[in-house]
């Protein structure tokens, strides 16, 4: 007789014990809400947008519209960065015809000696396309920044003494400009917080002028209109990172030196849940690495261990509609979807998943096993989907798939050179499996 583990009473405490697991169901992404079986590949369609469909209306929020003008405006181009071999450009991008209002700041890197258009990652960094090279001529952006104890910065605003700060390698997240490139590759980038403020909780924040809501619901929500307060499903701050990652498609379809159709979107942490859900909204990312994504990502909500759903609802009122908030008693019994279902609407397209082992918090083994229960969609497409049928150990690759894939790693939290050399490998499908498993 098996032995069902009492629900906890007290879901704002995070459980570090796999044994008070309860046990959990996770829906098939195979079978429609309604019970009905997906049977041909116009039926999956069917069934990826009913699945993007309840995640708009149960926890990130409805999709924020196109912008009806988008100004594209070539700010100056370098071309000889890095050593001569890359050409460095900046962008700036307006949403209104009279260049009034929020606008975004691109920064691209791309191979000068490149004989034909080049793939492109494209993702948001957090405080600035200062910090990826020492380059005096790219601006140090005029943005609220959230806190941070481990890079300097001057009343919520990031910092010129932070610029090149990814190309230390002790950096918690670097960016090997030179292999990107060398590999043929580009990059374009720009800050988050040009698209929407991410302040911290606001029992945390200090200023009420930075509380959350309505702090957080400036910038690109300007472009919507007023937020209907009756709605419980208004687009949000995910939404909007989400948003800004498609105008980044947007800008890669009219630079004819890159391939847009091998573009890979690429994001780490709450950038990282972000470039999820712009992968799922748009199709044009052919591939989707996310690293370290945590709760509200790619990990299961019904596997209460470490973050849960009380907890990211409560800390982070602007990532979620308020609609989700109805799931932080009880997962388990309330949430009809999971996010293994939201990583099957990525098929036939092609996933990385980079996990974290150093904190029980991220539950990196719930992103594992929500690779497995998505797997079946690349399968039913006729692809291969996720190898294997076993954890995997720290570093290796044997989870990982020419589609689907799923890799794991100790040190550090951030994008770290593993991560980029998994990153770059699975891009151009040559992954090897390595005798660790």
């Amino acid at each position: 007789m098996t032995l069902i583990p009492p629900i906890r009473p007290n879901f704002d405490e995070p459980n570090y014990d796999e044994s008070r697991i309860t046990p959990y169901t996770l829906e098939d992404p195979l079978t429609f809400f309604d019970g009905s079986r997906v049977c041909t590949p116009g039926d999956w369609e069917k069934r990826r947008q009913e699945i993007l469909s309840v995640f708009a209306r149960e926890m990130y929020g409805q999709e924020p519209p196109k912008p009806d003008e988008l100004i594209i405006e070539l700010v100056d181009e370098k071309r000889d960065a890095l050593g001569g071999f890359g050409v460095r450009c900046r962008y700036r991008m307006w949403f209104k015809s009279d260049k009034s209002g929020p606008y975004i700041d691109w920064l691209l890197f791309r191979p000068l000696y490149a004989t034909s258009r080049v793939p492109v990652f494209v993702m948001l960094n957090y405080r600035g396309n200062h910090e990826l090279v020492p380059d005096e001529d790219i601006q140090v952006p005029n943005v609220f920044c959230r806190n941070d104890f481990f890079v300097p910065r001057q009343n919520n605003r990031p910092s010129a003494s932070s610029r090149g700060y990814m190309c230390n390698p002790n950096s918690k997240t670097v960016m090997p400009l030179g292999m990107i490139l060398a590999r043929g590759y580009a990059l374009l980038t720009a800050c988050y917080c040009q698209v929407s403020p991410d302040p911290d909780p606001d029992w945390l924040e200090p200023n009420p002028v930075h509380r959350q809501n309505p702090f957080a619901y400036t910038g690109v929500f300007e472009l919507w209109g007023k937020r209907d307060k009756r709605r419980q499903d208004n687009p949000t701050s995910l939404g909007a990172w989400a948003w800004a990652l498609s105008r980044g498609m947007d800008l890669v379809e009219n630079i004819p030196e890159l391939d847009a159709s091998r573009a890979i979107v690429m994001g780490h942490a709450r950038l990282g849940k972000a470039a999820f859900l712009a992968a799922a909204r748009d199709t044009r990312f052919g591939t989707a690495i996310l690293n370290q994504c945590g709760g509200g990502g790619v990990r299961l909500a019904k596997r209460d261990f470490g973050e849960n759903v009380a907890l990211e609802v409560r800390a982070f009122t602007h990532w979620y509609c308020q609609a989700y908030a109805k799931y932080d008693r009880n997962p388990v019994k309330l949430l009809t979807f999971d996010q293994h279902l939201l990583l099957a609407s990525l098929a036939p397209r092609r996933v990385l998943v980079q996990g974290f082992n150093s904190f029980d918090w991220m539950d990196t083994k719930s992103e594992y096993l929500a690779c497995q229960a998505a797997s079946p969609a690349w399968e039913f497409l006729g692809l291969p989907g996720l190898p294997g049928n076993f954890f995997p150990e720290i570093f290796s690759t044997a989870q990982i798939g020419p589609y689907l894939g799923y890799v794991q790693r100790a040190g550090e939290q951030g994008i770290s050179a593993y991560d980029w050399n998994w990153a770059l490998d699975f891009a151009d499908n040559r992954i090897t499996t390595n005798h660790k498993s």
